[in-house]
């Protein structure tokens, strides 16, 4: 019998409330950061991604951006973002953006899988042993619908959901992973 190469293994990210902390624009709602200025790390992301690559993950951001087509972010602000952000963590193998907005129906934006198969298609990627980690039940519900195990991170904004792990931070996530 021929020997296959192995598929990869991945762990994708929600950007907002996983690596950046998410911003509070109003009572009930809950953002991203639109500048450079707004941009915060949630506490021990470097040593949490640091860790999840030397455990031979791939590392995939996966995040919504609606603030794009509701013009509250600029594609150039997004991807000033998305630059420090891989420059700070070079680990990060890959980010995709959904740029589109509910109504628009897409396959890539979370709850939907759009984003994690076609990383998965071109990274090849074994979706059954392979993580999403995120703080939504979108989030969730799109590691579930692409085959993905899933780890909620808990910050008590998030409708109910089913995630097969929940966690305080990316950092416990890792301590629970690494057992």
């Amino acid at each position: 019998m021929k020997n296959l190469p192995q598929k990869q293994r991945a762990i994708f990210l929600d950007r907002d409330g996983v690596i950046n902390k998410s911003i509070m624009r109003g009572p009930n709602w809950v953002g991203s950061p639109r500048e450079l200025h707004e941009w915060q790390w949630t506490d021990h992301i470097h040593e949490a991604i640091r860790k999840l690559h030397a455990a031979g993950y791939l590392l995939i951001v996966v995040t919504n951006q609606p603030e794009v087509p509701r013009k509250q972010l600029t594609i150039g602000q997004l991807t000033a973002l998305h630059e420090l952000m891989c420059r700070e963590l070079p680990e990060i193998d890959d980010v995709y953006a959904c740029t589109h907005d509910n109504e628009d129906n897409c396959n890539c934006r979370k709850p939907r899988p759009g984003m994690l198969l076609e990383a998965a298609k071109k990274w090849d990627i074994d979706l059954k042993n392979s993580w999403m980690i995120g703080d939504r039940a979108k989030d969730i519900e799109a590691g579930k619908a692409a085959g993905c195990k899933t780890c909620l991170i808990e910050y008590g904004y998030t409708y109910p959901c089913d995630p097969d792990l929940t966690c305080k931070s990316l950092l416990e996530f890792v301590a629970v992973f690494e057992k």
